[in-house]
């Protein structure tokens, strides 16, 4: 069980903060998550108290921040179950997937290749692999879905052949927030010789992730929407893959020597993948938040979204001015419509009631044909949430019509 109360207590942005003169309630944590004391503190340890850079100095300070780095390292592979030579530091998911496409992508697909990717993904898993394939003449198709926009594992056997090199696809999608079988696809995708490659930007966060028994062969996310920083994220890749794809970027720290004649030898992953200044702060803070949700529980984090999630959508579904695109999903995203009242018209009635929740396409485009509707508001929980806010939230949602979302204006 979660203590949501004494929980609230280590988050700063949860007290004292209005919107519109009302309490905030911050239904916006698929975008980004508030900080604990504890990660706050981390970074404010290494500025105030180990400052120097990571894996250049030969001085006992420098020794310290390299301990606390790889530390960190450590920290995120047993997270995940991977091996500590699988773990990549990088700003944040998109530039985890981009290196995948990039460094494996470009250097592997050949022409008349595919790669399988769905209509659900939030463009940093669709757009690198659309400009790869461009570059590489190979092509990008998309999984059937069915009709509730779930992958369809049976369509997708049908989809797969020698030619499918590469699934690219979120373990829970941005908006409608499914679940991907993951295991499953793996499964298929290594019969046919392909790589998976997950998402886990809304996944990582809510629930207990284990790369080894799914058995992807890269998985992406980013710390600041599981309590840690901005700018921070990780890239897990099997070792052999990693060993074989390029990096994105060159620079200091990831090769062992190079000369003028253009001969360069880069160091074994993860490190000829992490050029330059590393993020040290971002990384130290990433730790603490992983600290931080291990006391708590991933199993007991998934376990109260959903049953605040169920709680909300079970109310919703009896409200006649709502349309909800999302009622069996497991996961913490609540995404639906105030009816004929434009989404975005919608999300600022929420602000005037204190009530942060996002609206748009969630930078997920290719799905609003499938919604039928050009914009959705996006409600996602995290484990600070409470019962008090869902009906706050749900109350607000009774009294959403297109004249009350007028008066805001008026």
């Amino acid at each position: 069980m979660i203590d949501v109360q004494r929980i609230r207590n280590d988050f700063p942005m949860l007290h004292g903060k209005k919107m519109q003169s009302h309490d905030l309630i911050y239904f916006d944590n698929a975008a980004t998550t508030f900080k604990p004391k504890a990660v706050q503190k981390a970074v404010d340890y290494y500025y105030t108290d180990i400052t120097c850079n990571a894996h250049r100095g030969d001085y006992d300070l420098s020794y310290t921040v390299d301990q606390a780095y790889e530390g960190a390292r450590k920290r995120v592979a047993h997270f995940l179950n991977a091996k500590v030579n699988e773990i990549v530091f990088t700003s944040g998911t998109s530039e985890g997937l981009n290196m995948v496409a990039q460094g494996y992508g470009r250097k592997f697909l050949q022409e008349g290749d595919i790669v399988l990717t769905s209509e659900s993904e939030h463009a940093s898993c669709v757009l690198p692999w659309m400009k790869v394939c461009a570059e590489r003449k190979a092509t990008l198709a998309y999984m059937k879905l069915d009709e509730s926009g779930h992958i369809d594992i049976a369509a997708l056997r049908s989809q797969m052949n020698e030619r499918v090199k590469v699934i690219a696809l979120a373990m829970i999608t941005n908006v409608l927030g499914y679940e991907a079988p993951i295991q499953k696809i793996c499964a298929l995708a290594h019969e046919y010789g392909a790589v998976v490659v997950v998402d886990g930007a809304q996944s990582v966060p809510h629930m207990p992730i284990d790369v080894r028994k799914l058995d992807c062969d890269f998985l992406a996310f980013s710390a600041h929407k599981m309590c840690g920083p901005t700018g921070t994220g990780v890239l897990y890749g099997k070792y052999d893959l990693l060993d074989r794809m390029d990096p994105l970027h060159l620079g200091g720290g990831s090769n062992a020597r190079f000369d003028m004649c253009g001969n360069i030898r880069l160091k074994n992953p993860p490190f000829k993948f992490e050029s330059g200044t590393p993020n040290i702060e971002g990384v130290l803070g990433l730790r603490a938040a992983i600290d931080y949700l291990d006391v708590i529980g991933m199993e007991n984090i998934h376990a109260y979204e959903l049953e605040l999630h169920h709680y909300i959508v079970r109310e919703l579904l009896k409200m006649d001015n709502i349309t909800l695109y999302n009622p069996d999903a497991q996961s913490a995203i609540i995404t639906f419509n105030i009816k004929d009242v434009f989404a975005q018209d919608a999300a600022t009635f929420f602000n005037a009631n204190g009530i942060a929740v996002r609206s748009g396409q969630h930078c997920a485009k290719l799905l609003v044909d499938r919604l039928n509707t050009s914009a959705t508001i996006r409600a996602s929980l995290y484990f600070y949430n409470t019962k008090a806010e869902a009906d706050r939230f749900l109350d607000v949602c009774a009294k959403a019509n297109m004249q009350s979302c007028l008066d805001v204006y008026f």
